[in-house]
C-alpha cells in the first residue's frame, strides 16, 4: 500500500503566507500573533513537508525563492477555502454563534462600539464578538483575505465583491477654539470652509478624505493647513490650543468636546455635510442573513444617537 505523503498544516501555511506578505519574520509573527521562533519553525517545517525551499533568509531581509513566489498564491487560496469551510460550518450550526471578527475604523469605534456591544450582549449572548480597530484600507484587505468577517465603517467603498449594509447617516459639526466667530452659530454655509484653517487627521483615515471632499464641494481649491493628527482626541486638543478648526462627526462630538472648555461648536445649513456608516461583508458570505439581521437591529439601536438611521432594504 502506497504511503500517503505528509500534508502541510494550517499553521504552517499561515506562517508562510504572513512571511510572503511582510517579507520580514518579526513583522509576520506580529501580524498573526505568533512568536518569531515559532513562525520560523513553521516555515522550515513547511519547506520540509513540501521538499522545496520557499524563502531566502539574510541578516537584513527575507526574499521569496521562485518556488515561494509560485506557492504563495496557492497557500493563500487554501487558507481562504479553509476559512470559508469554518464560516459555513458556523452558519449551519446556528445563527449568531461562534466567532465574529468585526473590523472597525478609529473614528467610529469609541463612539458606536458601546451600542454594538450592548446589543450583542443582550440579543446574541452566544456570539464571540472579536473587535479589530484599523484604518479602512487595512480592514478591506483583511475582509478580502478572510482575516475579518464583517466591517463597520464609512461608505461608499466602491470595492467589487463587497456588500454594504447602510446603518445611518450623521452630520459633521464645526469645532473651533473658544471665542471663534462661528461658535454657537446654526445654519453655517459651507462656503466658510473656503477660508478656515482646517485641521485634519493623518493620511489613511477615511475621515480625512471625507473632510477634503467637503472642502472641495464648498469650492476650496487649496489644501487645508498641513498640521495633522493620528486621532480625533489629538485633533480636538489642537483646536483647543487655537491652531485651527476641524470637522467632527456628530457621534464623536460629546465625547471629544467634553475634554476641554476651550472649544465652541457650530452646525451647518441643511443639507449639512455628512457621512454614511455601514456594515460591510463579502458578497455571497454564508452568514449573509445574519449580517442583514444584525444591520437591522443596529438601525434600531442607534435611534437614541444623534444620527439618521437608514431605511432597511425591506422598507421596514
Amino acid at each position: 500500500m502506497r504511503r500517503r505523503p505528509r500534508q502541510p498544516s494550517p499553521a504552517q501555511l499561515r506562517a508562510f503566507v504572513a512571511v510572503a506578505e511582510q517579507l520580514h519574520f518579526r513583522d509576520a509573527a506580529a501580524a498573526i500573533g505568533m512568536s518569531q521562533p515559532a513562525l520560523s519553525g513553521a516555515v522550515s517545517a513547511l519547506e520540509d513537508v513540501l521538499g522545496v525551499r520557499l524563502v531566502e533568509r539574510t541578516t537584513r531581509k527575507v526574499l521569496l525563492t521562485e518556488a515561494g513566489e509560485r506557492l504563495a498564491g496557492r497557500a493563500r487560496a487554501v487558507l481562504e477555502a479553509m476559512d470559508a469551510l469554518v464560516e459555513e460550518a458556523e452558519a449551519v450550526r446556528g445563527p449568531f454563534t461562534g466567532a465574529l471578527r468585526l473590523g472597525v475604523i478609529p473614528t467610529v469605534a469609541p463612539y458606536l462600539l458601546p451600542t454594538v456591544l450592548r446589543l450583542v450582549g443582550e440579543r446574541y449572548p452566544t456570539l464571540d464578538l472579536q473587535i479589530h480597530e484599523e484604518q479602512t484600507s487595512s480592514l478591506v484587505e483583511g475582509l478580502a483575505a478572510g482575516r475579518l468577517d464583517l466591517l463597520l465603517l464609512a461608505v461608499p467603498l466602491g470595492v467589487p465583491g463587497l456588500v454594504e449594509l447602510p446603518l445611518f447617516d450623521e452630520d459633521f459639526v464645526l469645532v473651533a477654539p473658544l471665542g471663534h466667530e462661528l461658535g454657537g452659530r446654526e445654519g453655517i454655509p459651507r462656503a466658510v470652509l473656503r477660508e478656515l484653517d482646517l485641521l485634519l487627521l493623518g493620511e489613511g483615515h477615511c475621515l480625512r478624505d471625507q473632510a477634503l471632499e467637503v472642502c472641495r464641494e464648498a469650492g476650496r481649491a487649496d489644501a487645508p493647513v498641513t498640521t495633522t493628527a493620528a486621532s480625533l482626541s489629538t485633533l480636538v486638543q489642537l483646536v483647543a490650543g487655537g491652531i485651527g478648526a476641524t470637522l467632527l462627526p456628530r457621534t464623536a462630538l460629546d465625547v471629544e468636546t467634553s475634554r476641554s472648555s476651550q472649544l465652541v461648536t457650530g452646525t451647518f445649513a441643511s443639507p449639512a455635510p455628512s457621512r454614511r456608516i455601514a456594515l460591510v461583508a463579502r458578497a455571497g458570505s454564508a452568514r449573509s442573513e445574519e449580517y442583514a439581521q444584525l444591520a437591522e437591529q443596529l438601525r434600531e439601536a442607534v435611534r437614541g444617537l444623534p444620527v439618521r438611521p437608514t431605511v432597511s432594504p425591506c422598507g421596514d
